[in-house]
Protein backbone atom coordinates (compact mmCIF):
# COMPACT_ATOMS: atom_id res chain seq x y z
CA UNK A 1 0.00 0.00 0.00
CA UNK A 2 1.45 3.29 -1.03
CA UNK A 3 1.63 5.97 1.60
CA UNK A 4 -0.17 9.37 -0.08
CA UNK A 5 -2.68 11.58 0.86
CA UNK A 6 -5.82 9.72 -0.34
CA UNK A 7 -5.19 7.46 2.90
CA UNK A 8 -6.16 7.48 5.94
CA UNK A 9 -4.78 5.88 9.29
CA UNK A 10 -5.19 5.43 12.96
CA UNK A 11 -2.37 5.01 15.39
CA UNK A 12 -2.94 3.99 18.68
CA UNK A 13 -1.11 4.90 21.37
CA UNK A 14 0.32 7.61 19.07
CA UNK A 15 0.74 10.77 21.38
CA UNK A 16 4.31 9.56 22.13
CA UNK A 17 7.28 7.14 21.49
CA UNK A 18 6.92 4.64 19.03
CA UNK A 19 3.33 5.67 18.38
CA UNK A 20 4.38 9.32 18.26
CA UNK A 21 7.24 8.06 15.64
CA UNK A 22 4.65 6.44 13.10
CA UNK A 23 2.38 8.91 13.07
CA UNK A 24 4.74 11.38 12.43
CA UNK A 25 6.28 9.13 9.79
CA UNK A 26 2.74 8.78 8.34
CA UNK A 27 2.36 12.78 8.10
CA UNK A 28 5.29 13.26 6.73
CA UNK A 29 4.31 11.03 3.74
CA UNK A 30 0.74 12.79 3.35
CA UNK A 31 -1.07 10.25 4.52
CA UNK A 32 -3.89 11.55 7.15
CA UNK A 33 -3.49 10.43 10.32
CA UNK A 34 -5.77 9.88 13.54
CA UNK A 35 -4.04 9.77 16.90
CA UNK A 36 -5.99 7.67 19.46
CA UNK A 37 -4.56 7.94 22.94
CA UNK A 38 -5.20 9.19 26.62
CA UNK A 39 -3.42 12.02 26.98
CA UNK A 40 -5.38 14.74 25.43
CA UNK A 41 -2.52 17.61 25.91
CA UNK A 42 0.21 15.45 24.26
CA UNK A 43 -1.98 14.41 21.73
CA UNK A 44 -3.50 17.59 21.01
CA UNK A 45 -0.78 19.12 20.62
CA UNK A 46 0.61 16.25 17.83
CA UNK A 47 -2.38 16.65 15.79
CA UNK A 48 -1.91 20.49 15.51
CA UNK A 49 1.57 19.68 14.31
CA UNK A 50 0.68 16.68 11.89
CA UNK A 51 -2.37 18.51 10.75
CA UNK A 52 -4.08 15.37 11.79
CA UNK A 53 -6.85 14.60 14.58
CA UNK A 54 -6.73 13.63 18.12
CA UNK A 55 -9.29 11.57 19.73
CA UNK A 56 -9.60 10.55 23.65
CA UNK A 57 -9.58 6.45 23.42
CA UNK A 58 -9.10 4.85 26.56
CA UNK A 59 -9.01 0.64 24.60
CA UNK A 60 -10.03 -0.69 27.37
CA UNK A 61 -13.63 0.13 26.21
CA UNK A 62 -15.87 -0.63 23.44
CA UNK A 63 -17.61 2.64 23.73
CA UNK A 64 -14.41 4.66 23.77
CA UNK A 65 -13.36 2.39 20.52
CA UNK A 66 -16.67 2.85 19.01
CA UNK A 67 -16.52 7.05 19.39
CA UNK A 68 -13.07 7.20 19.04
CA UNK A 69 -13.06 5.19 15.17
CA UNK A 70 -16.39 7.79 14.63
CA UNK A 71 -14.51 10.60 15.15
CA UNK A 72 -11.79 9.66 12.73
CA UNK A 73 -13.71 8.50 9.95
CA UNK A 74 -15.55 11.78 9.82
CA UNK A 75 -12.37 13.75 9.56
CA UNK A 76 -10.67 11.53 7.44
CA UNK A 77 -13.06 8.55 5.93
CA UNK A 78 -12.51 4.85 6.52
CA UNK A 79 -8.69 4.20 7.45
CA UNK A 80 -6.79 1.64 5.60
CA UNK A 81 -4.07 1.86 8.04
CA UNK A 82 -3.51 1.00 11.75
CA UNK A 83 -1.16 0.63 13.86
CA UNK A 84 -1.21 -0.43 17.48
CA UNK A 85 0.87 0.75 19.89
CA UNK A 86 -1.17 1.51 22.55
CA UNK A 87 0.49 -0.65 25.61
CA UNK A 88 1.80 -0.73 29.70
CA UNK A 89 4.06 -2.59 31.45
CA UNK A 90 3.39 -3.86 35.20
CA UNK A 91 6.11 -5.46 36.66
CA UNK A 92 6.15 -8.01 39.78
CA UNK A 93 6.94 -11.37 40.82
CA UNK A 94 4.26 -14.07 40.47
CA UNK A 95 4.75 -14.97 43.90
CA UNK A 96 7.29 -13.37 46.49
CA UNK A 97 8.39 -13.10 49.96
CA UNK A 98 8.99 -9.94 51.78
CA UNK A 99 12.86 -9.88 52.85
CA UNK A 100 12.29 -7.71 55.72
CA UNK A 101 8.90 -9.32 57.04
CA UNK A 102 9.16 -12.63 55.60
CA UNK A 103 5.98 -12.16 54.64
CA UNK A 104 4.69 -13.90 50.90
CA UNK A 105 2.18 -12.36 48.12
CA UNK A 106 0.57 -13.24 45.22
CA UNK A 107 1.08 -10.87 42.33
CA UNK A 108 -2.76 -9.21 42.52
CA UNK A 109 -4.79 -10.89 39.78
CA UNK A 110 -5.92 -7.15 39.03
CA UNK A 111 -3.09 -6.18 38.10
CA UNK A 112 -2.48 -9.46 35.77
CA UNK A 113 -5.99 -8.22 34.12
CA UNK A 114 -4.92 -5.11 33.61
CA UNK A 115 -2.28 -5.64 31.32
CA UNK A 116 -4.09 -7.91 29.53
CA UNK A 117 -6.99 -5.81 29.06
CA UNK A 118 -4.89 -2.98 27.38
CA UNK A 119 -1.89 -5.11 25.90
CA UNK A 120 -4.05 -8.07 24.23
CA UNK A 121 -7.72 -7.52 24.42
CA UNK A 122 -7.40 -3.66 23.67
CA UNK A 123 -5.15 -4.69 20.19
CA UNK A 124 -7.74 -6.72 19.16
CA UNK A 125 -10.52 -4.50 20.09
CA UNK A 126 -9.22 -2.00 17.78
CA UNK A 127 -8.07 -4.14 14.85
CA UNK A 128 -11.29 -5.96 14.87
CA UNK A 129 -13.36 -2.80 14.39
CA UNK A 130 -10.45 -0.90 12.05
CA UNK A 131 -11.12 -4.53 10.04
CA UNK A 132 -14.64 -4.62 9.63
CA UNK A 133 -14.41 -0.87 8.31
CA UNK A 134 -11.98 -1.73 5.61
CA UNK A 135 -14.16 -4.57 4.59
CA UNK A 136 -15.91 -1.76 3.04
CA UNK A 137 -13.53 -0.29 1.12
CA UNK A 138 -12.55 -0.71 -2.62
CA UNK A 139 -9.67 -2.92 -3.04
CA UNK A 140 -6.74 -1.01 -4.00
CA UNK A 141 -3.78 -2.70 -6.38
CA UNK A 142 -3.02 -6.50 -5.42
CA UNK A 143 -6.32 -6.06 -4.32
CA UNK A 144 -5.59 -4.39 -0.63
CA UNK A 145 -8.38 -3.08 1.08
CA UNK A 146 -6.06 -1.96 4.64
CA UNK A 147 -3.25 -3.43 6.58
CA UNK A 148 -2.85 -3.55 9.97
CA UNK A 149 0.34 -3.60 12.01
CA UNK A 150 0.29 -4.54 16.13
CA UNK A 151 3.29 -4.00 18.95
CA UNK A 152 3.82 -6.92 20.61
CA UNK A 153 8.04 -7.22 22.49
CA UNK A 154 11.02 -9.37 22.81
CA UNK A 155 9.59 -9.95 26.20
CA UNK A 156 7.06 -12.00 24.40
CA UNK A 157 9.85 -14.77 23.48
CA UNK A 158 11.67 -13.93 26.20
CA UNK A 159 10.33 -12.43 29.10
CA UNK A 160 11.99 -11.56 32.10
CA UNK A 161 11.97 -12.12 35.98
CA UNK A 162 8.86 -10.09 37.19
CA UNK A 163 7.35 -10.08 33.62
CA UNK A 164 4.84 -12.43 33.67
CA UNK A 165 1.83 -10.00 33.03
CA UNK A 166 3.57 -8.27 30.06
CA UNK A 167 4.81 -11.33 28.09
CA UNK A 168 1.79 -13.18 28.59
CA UNK A 169 0.16 -10.01 26.98
CA UNK A 170 2.78 -9.56 24.23
CA UNK A 171 2.73 -13.25 23.19
CA UNK A 172 -0.91 -13.49 23.05
CA UNK A 173 -0.32 -10.38 20.25
CA UNK A 174 2.15 -12.14 18.54
CA UNK A 175 -0.09 -15.61 18.73
CA UNK A 176 -3.16 -14.19 16.77
CA UNK A 177 -1.70 -12.50 14.19
CA UNK A 178 -1.00 -15.42 11.80
CA UNK A 179 -5.03 -16.76 12.39
CA UNK A 180 -5.94 -13.28 11.83
CA UNK A 181 -3.97 -12.69 8.18
CA UNK A 182 -5.93 -15.97 7.85
CA UNK A 183 -9.29 -14.49 8.60
CA UNK A 184 -8.74 -11.38 6.84
CA UNK A 185 -6.75 -12.81 3.90
CA UNK A 186 -9.81 -13.87 1.83
CA UNK A 187 -11.00 -9.69 1.67
CA UNK A 188 -7.53 -8.38 1.15
CA UNK A 189 -6.36 -6.92 4.57
CA UNK A 190 -3.14 -7.68 6.09
CA UNK A 191 -1.81 -7.77 9.67
CA UNK A 192 1.89 -8.27 10.65
CA UNK A 193 3.49 -7.55 13.98
CA UNK A 194 6.20 -5.68 15.60
CA UNK A 195 8.39 -7.11 18.62
CA UNK A 196 10.49 -4.07 19.93
CA UNK A 197 12.91 -4.22 21.59
CA UNK A 198 14.91 -1.63 24.42
CA UNK A 199 13.83 1.38 22.86
CA UNK A 200 14.55 5.02 23.62
CA UNK A 201 10.78 6.12 24.87
CA UNK A 202 9.15 7.90 27.49
CA UNK A 203 8.71 4.77 29.58
CA UNK A 204 12.48 3.98 29.00
CA UNK A 205 13.35 7.52 30.12
CA UNK A 206 12.22 7.33 33.42
CA UNK A 207 14.79 4.66 34.89
CA UNK A 208 17.96 6.06 36.01
CA UNK A 209 20.79 6.99 33.73
CA UNK A 210 22.62 4.63 34.69
CA UNK A 211 19.95 1.84 34.06
CA UNK A 212 19.73 3.28 30.39
CA UNK A 213 23.30 3.30 29.89
CA UNK A 214 23.88 -0.62 31.03
CA UNK A 215 20.92 -1.57 29.50
CA UNK A 216 21.81 -0.19 25.73
CA UNK A 217 25.17 -1.51 26.37
CA UNK A 218 23.47 -4.80 26.55
CA UNK A 219 22.61 -4.75 22.91
CA UNK A 220 24.93 -6.84 20.58
CA UNK A 221 25.19 -3.80 17.86
CA UNK A 222 24.49 -1.62 17.87
CA UNK A 223 25.47 -0.86 21.03
CA UNK A 224 22.89 1.78 22.28
CA UNK A 225 19.03 2.14 22.59
CA UNK A 226 16.61 2.22 19.44
CA UNK A 227 15.20 4.57 18.32
CA UNK A 228 11.35 5.27 17.49
CA UNK A 229 12.17 6.21 14.41
CA UNK A 230 13.92 3.15 13.14
CA UNK A 231 10.62 1.59 14.92
CA UNK A 232 8.35 3.89 12.53
CA UNK A 233 10.70 2.94 9.50
CA UNK A 234 9.62 -0.57 10.30
CA UNK A 235 6.22 -0.45 10.38
CA UNK A 236 5.96 1.75 7.06
CA UNK A 237 7.99 -0.71 5.31
CA UNK A 238 5.68 -3.80 6.50
CA UNK A 239 2.57 -1.40 5.32
CA UNK A 240 4.29 -0.33 2.02
CA UNK A 241 5.72 -4.20 0.98
CA UNK A 242 2.30 -5.79 0.27
CA UNK A 243 3.50 -9.26 0.42
CA UNK A 244 4.47 -8.83 3.59
CA UNK A 245 1.24 -10.92 5.62
CA UNK A 246 1.01 -12.29 8.55
CA UNK A 247 4.72 -11.92 10.24
CA UNK A 248 5.93 -11.27 13.57
CA UNK A 249 9.31 -9.56 13.14
CA UNK A 250 12.12 -8.51 15.96
CA UNK A 251 13.76 -5.17 16.07
CA UNK A 252 16.02 -5.48 18.74
CA UNK A 253 19.60 -5.07 17.50
CA UNK A 254 20.22 -9.01 18.24
CA UNK A 255 19.14 -9.07 21.80
CA UNK A 256 18.06 -11.72 23.73
CA UNK A 257 16.79 -11.05 27.33
CA UNK A 258 18.69 -12.76 30.19
CA UNK A 259 16.19 -13.41 33.34
CA UNK A 260 17.17 -10.49 35.09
Amino acid sequence: MKLESNIAAVVTGGASGLGEAVVRKLAAAGVKVAIFDMNAERGEQLAKEVDGVFCRVDVRSDESVDAGFVSARQAHGQERILVNCAGISRGAKTASRDRATGAIKAFPSADFDSVIQINLVGTFRCLSRAAAGMLTLEPLEHGERGVIVNTASVAAQDGQVGQSAYSASKAGVVGMTLPIARDLAADGVRINCILPGLFSTPMMAGLPDNVQQSLAASVPFPHRLGLPEEYADLAAFLITNSYMNGESVRLDGAIRLAPR
